[in-house]
Order: structure tokens, then C-alpha cells, then sequence
């Protein structure tokens, strides 16, 4: 069986990542995309259980891991609340064939794709302009205008990651990005 490879994604708030993300997943199955079972510090939410939506532990057992090296990336989003990926998990799903899915914020992007080098693919989705990402922002009419501006200061901080990326998708046409990231994927996976 063939080896699965690493899938990275990255971009500001609004460029269309997830959106992306999910219509590869879903309308491409052939690509066998899965997302790495992550761990969290935090409670379990309704119907979740230990590893399958996540791996629940407790902050001193995250703590513990992180010590031993064992992750793949991780963040502290409030004292005590992490999450993070396991190289085991990783080297699970990728034995098994499937072509892992991160995620991540461009330091995250960064970092995983020096740790896997040549197995690992690192696409950054950029939006076509702050201009057009405050538009797109503003309309999703879901943040306030101090956390639509905070966001953008941040965007214009993570578009200088860009050129450590293997890839830059430009996402001005959805479909058109869609199917340049697409096209990039088979390229990369066909090596």
C-alpha cells in the first residue's frame, strides 16, 4: 500500500481555506483526505467521543507529551485549554494510506512542513487583496468592527508567511481556486 503524504493549509480569516478544504473532502473522495484525530484539553461536547472526534487528556497529560516531543504542533489557546496533533497519530493514518488534512495557522504551516519536508504539501489560500478580505469580513456580518479590524491586522501579519509556502492559491474566483488546489494536490500526490 502507498504511503499517505501531508496536506497543509493555511491563509488569513476569510480567504476561503475551509470552504476549500471541505469541497476537496467532499467532492473528492478519490484524494482520500482526512483530517488528523487532534488532542484537546478540553470536555468532551455532546456526542464526542475519545478518539474519534478527539483525544481528550488532561492539561498534565497534554503537558507530559509536549515534554516527550511527541507532537506535531500544538497550541495553548487559554491557560490550560491545548490542542494539538501526535506524530504517532500522523504516522497511523499516513501507514494506512490516507493523505493527512491540517488546518493551521501559518506558524503551524510552517513547522509541520519543515518536520515532514518532501512527504508534506504546504498551500497557503490568499485572499486577493486586505481590501477585498475586509469586504468579505464585514459581510459575513458575524464579528464586530474591533474584531473585523484586529483580524485584519493579523491577515496582513500572516500574508508575509506566504512565501515560505510550497503553494500560493490566489482565492479571487472560488472555483477557479478550487480547482488550482485541486490540480496542485494530484500533482503533489502523483510523484
Amino acid at each position: 500500500m502507498k504511503k499517505g503524504k501531508l496536506l497543509i493549509f493555511s491563509a488569513p480569516s476569510g480567504s476561503g481555506k475551509s470552504t476549500i478544504v471541505q469541497w476537496l473532502m467532499k467532492e473528492h473522495p478519490e484524494l482520500n483526505m482526512h483530517f488528523s484525530i487532534s488532542c484537546t484539553t478540553r470536555a468532551p461536547r455532546g456526542t464526542e467521543k475519545h478518539g474519534v472526534e478527539y483525544f481528550f487528556l488532561t492539561p498534565e497529560e497534554f503537558k507530559e507529551k509536549i515534554s516527550r516531543e511527541e507532537f506535531v504542533e500544538y497550541e495553548e489557546v487559554y491557560t490550560d485549554k491545548f490542542y494539538g496533533t501526535l506524530k504517532s497519530q500522523v504516522t497511523k493514518q499516513t501507514e494506512a494510506g490516507e493523505n493527512v488534512v491540517f488546518d493551521v495557522d501559518v506558524k503551524g504551516g510552517c513547522n509541520i512542513k519543515e518536520m515532514y519536508g518532501e512527504n508534506a504539501l504546504s498551500i497557503f489560500i490568499q485572499p486577493p487583496s486586505v481590501e477585498e478580505l475586509r469586504r468579505r469580513l464585514v459581510g459575513r456580518n458575524t464579528d464586530s468592527p474591533e474584531v473585523i479590524e484586529q483580524r485584519l491586522s493579523k491577515a496582513e501579519y500572516e500574508l508575509t508567511f506566504a512565501p515560505r509556502f510550497d503553494v500560493v492559491i490566489v482565492n479571487d474566483n472560488l472555483q477557479e481556486a478550487q480547482q488550482n488546489t485541486l490540480t496542485t494536490i494530484l500533482e503533489f500526490l502523483n510523484k
